[in-house]
């Protein structure tokens, strides 16, 4: 059997991993500014994380969720006080498009009702509701085609607030800084007049904090920068630094029902621990704050090379940097393949991408100034050259 082949690779085979550091099978030495795709959160192969899972693994690593797991309780206690939602619940899934599945699905048996409104360039997930509300119809099969939602411009409030005052909206689904979008934020205006006209028409508001969530924002949910309070929030990616997880925290104004919502490993004792090892280094190493600080002092330095770049050569290939936190945006003047393969082959630095010119860094939140600064440089080869 042969591996079904929907991935192009980069030639480079990673076999190990140490903080914002990885390796391949010949043992050459790559800065991380990719994060595996922003799931790396506390970096790789954190002691203290393989020390807990090790740990877990030891006792027990799985059973159902027909019995109880004291572990799941200590995550959503620990969860709430840290991200500042320990009046809501959680319910606990295996990935960021279960995530999102889930929270639609609480929306419409909530209220009765159909269609979603999402974002244009929004990315939700690969699976059946998760993938309708994310606007890419090359990935949307005919199956998934249900005529379930409206795509929507960022910030463009008005046309937001005509849909909804039709009254049949079930969900605004809505990432505060879009990643596959390439890094577009909103702004506190759209979302607080998003959130009023949402309660004013009964829909549920749902931010998918999958990839801009968990600290990676600078905050620990990237919507805290925008004074709005969401009905349902979703996670996954960073909570369990590799581990497959994924959550979603619901407002106390939905009431469990028994059998409504289910998974077989969701919330597994394995899974429990390594998003308890996640919230131990978040305290410890303080780094939401990290995020922040290095993310501001990598975005001013990204912003000095394309300065420096005009002065030189009266323009640059540094076309704008945007972002907040540790997910940034670098819109280039070609085609990014241009400036990553380079970057990965030539400077052996990991970096994402967005579109046809966008440059998305991802790194773990330990990012260090020392670690920015190496990036810059790697990044100044490439396109001075």
């Amino acid at each position: 059997m042969k591996l079904f082949d929907v991935y192009p690779l980069f030639d480079v085979n990673i076999v190990k991993g140490q903080g914002c550091k990885v390796w391949d099978d010949k043992g050459q030495e790559y800065l991380d500014l990719y994060g595996g795709h922003a799931v790396i959160s506390i970096g790789h192969s954190h002691p203290h994380y393989i020390e807990k899972v090790t740990e877990q693994l030891q006792k027990i690593g799985f059973y159902s969720n027909s019995v109880v797991n004291k572990l799941q309780v200590e995550l959503a206690e620990r969860l709430g006080k840290i991200s500042g939602y320990d009046d809501y619940l959680f319910f606990l899934i295996n990935s960021g498009a279960e995530a999102n599945e889930n929270a639609l699905k609480l929306a419409s048996f909530a209220n009765g009702r159909k269609r979603v409104l999402s974002c244009q360039k929004a990315f939700h997930g690969r699976t059946s509701l998760a993938v309708e509300v994310t606007n890419n119809p090359k990935i949307i099969a005919p199956i998934n085609d249900n005529g379930h939602v409206t795509y929507l411009p960022l910030n463009d409030l008005p046309v937001w607030e005509a849909e909804l005052q039709k009254g049949d909206v079930c969900a605004v689904i809505l990432e505060c800084i879009q990643g596959v979008g390439g890094i577009q934020l909103a702004t506190a205006e759209f979302a607080q007049g998003l959130q009023a006209a949402c309660k004013k028409y009964g829909t549920f508001l749902i931010c998918d904090e999958i990839q801009c969530g968990y600290g990676r924002s600078g905050k620990f949910f990237a919507h805290q920068w925008l004074g709005i309070r969401p009905d349902i929030i979703t996670v996954a990616k960073g909570i369990a630094n590799g581990f497959p997880m994924g959550g979603v925290l619901i407002s106390p104004e939905f009431k469990p029902v028994y059998g409504q919502l289910g998974t077989t490993f969701g919330g597994n004792h394995l899974a429990c621990a390594a998003a308890l090892a996640v919230l131990d280094v978040f305290e410890e190493e303080k780094l939401v704050e990290n995020a922040d600080a290095v993310g501001t002092y990598l975005m001013e330095e990204l912003k000095k090379l394309r300065s420096d770049e005009l002065k030189v050569k009266g323009k640059s290939h540094i076309q704008d940097v945007r972002g907040r936190g540790l997910m940034i945006g670098i819109d280039l003047d070609c085609p990014h393949a241009e400036v990553r393969k380079p970057l990965i082959y030539e400077q052996h630095c990991f970096t994402g991408c967005a579109g046809t010119n966008i440059l998305r860094l991802l790194p773990p939140l330990c990012l260090t100034k020392k670690d920015a600064d190496e990036f810059i440089k790697k990044l100044g080869e490439v396109i001075r050259s």
